[in-house]
């Protein structure tokens, strides 16, 4: 890079950093990446510059991401999980097909793409689904715009139409039922090569290679004997930084302005999914011993620490919730892209041999 790029990223960095930081004092939902991302995307737009963020900062945030969720799944939260399995994969499996359907047919009414579409639908991430999505030749701008308003919806529906269907029965304090961060010998971050070796080694061989490389190894050998520290939270908000920002690089004007034409198909399609959501929660709890709360916020399409908070405080059960969740990310990461591409690129071979 040129001293002028150097510059450029030093601008874009301070710029990313400032949106985060004030994103997290009035406490926004994902405040390290929408943060950074609005403020990247704002400064672009309104000073009419070009920031510079190579490929490698967003790839070196999505290593973070994915051995920070990756250090979440334990041999416990297998153990908990296992008796539930089963049907809540048939469960989440339906809620995707249903994801799909929605995406595909309201292609039929705007001008939106039907892979981007069925991408921005998708509850597996903001991050996740937008480099998926990259991958399949999509518009990950659109994507991202598209699954922030999903996300919204999300974050500011579920929570308070759990609380107030089922009432505030926590005692006010939240336990913590994910992995508490162990200081080890630093010895001990060496294991974390391998992951990383395994995401680069994926990035461009499968649809988001890298976070699955990071992730799903990492995954692996947590549940393994190794024992493995976990990643320093300021580690962690600098990989959503920087995923923020390379997103919001992305994002122009333009594509806000096509986006805001369909906020409302969106936001629609969000309600249904999650009333969708909410009814295959009961039929789950129906054919399983879980608690209406536990199994509805467990199928919820999104925010992974907001639902176990509100399942605490409704009276669910969180260590499920949370098994359940880190279950529903697993399997729309690592399958979803890869399926999702092997059924597009299938329809596109039909057409060209049709016609």
């Amino acid at each position: 890079m040129s001293s002028k790029d150097y510059y450029s990223l030093i601008e874009a960095t301070i710029v990313a950093v400032l949106g985060g930081s004030l994103f997290y004092l009035v406490n926004a939902p994902l405040p390290w990446v929408l943060g950074s991302l609005t403020f990247v995307m704002l400064w672009q737009g309104l000073t009419k510059r070009t920031l510079c963020i190579p490929n490698s900062i967003r790839d070196t945030g999505f290593i973070i991401l994915g051995v920070y969720f990756g250090l979440y799944f334990t041999k416990q939260t297998l153990l908990t999980v296992i008796p539930y399995l089963l049907p809540y994969i048939v469960v989440t499996c339906i809620l995707i097909i249903a994801c799909i359907i929605l995406g595909t047919l309201v292609t039929k009414w705007i001008h939106v793409d039907k892979v981007t579409s069925v991408f921005s639908c998708i509850p597996g991430g903001l991050s996740e689904m937008a480099i998926a999505s990259e991958s399949l030749k999509a518009n990950p701008s659109l994507v991202v715009i598209f699954q922030t308003i999903r996300l919204i919806t999300v974050l500011f529906t579920i929570p308070p139409f759990m609380v107030y269907f089922l009432g505030n029965t926590g005692d006010g304090s939240f336990q913590r039922v994910t992995r508490d961060m162990i200081l080890g010998s630093g010895w001990s971050y060496l294991w974390l090569l391998i992951p990383i070796a395994a995401a680069i080694f994926l990035r461009k061989k499968i649809p988001a290679g890298i976070i699955i490389g990071a992730l799903g190894v990492t995954s692996i050998m947590n549940i393994s004997p190794i024992d493995l520290n976990s990643v320093p939270s300021m580690v962690m908000n600098a990989g959503q930084v920087a995923i923020g920002a390379s997103l919001g690089k992305n994002i122009l004007f333009d594509h806000l302005k096509i986006g805001g034409k369909y906020t409302f198909v969106y936001f629609g399609l969000s309600v249904t999914i999650i009333t969708i959501s909410f009814g295959l929660g009961i039929l789950l709890a129906a054919f399983t011993s879980l608690d209406y709360a536990t199994a509805m916020l467990g199928i919820a399409p999104g925010g992974f620490f907001e639902m176990v908070l509100t399942a605490y405080n409704v009276g669910g059960d969180p260590a499920v919730v949370s098994a359940l969740q880190i279950t529903r990310i697993l399997i729309i990461v690592l399958l979803v892209p890869i399926s999702l591409k092997w059924w597009f690129t299938r329809k596109v071979g039909v057409k060209e041999r049709t016609e």
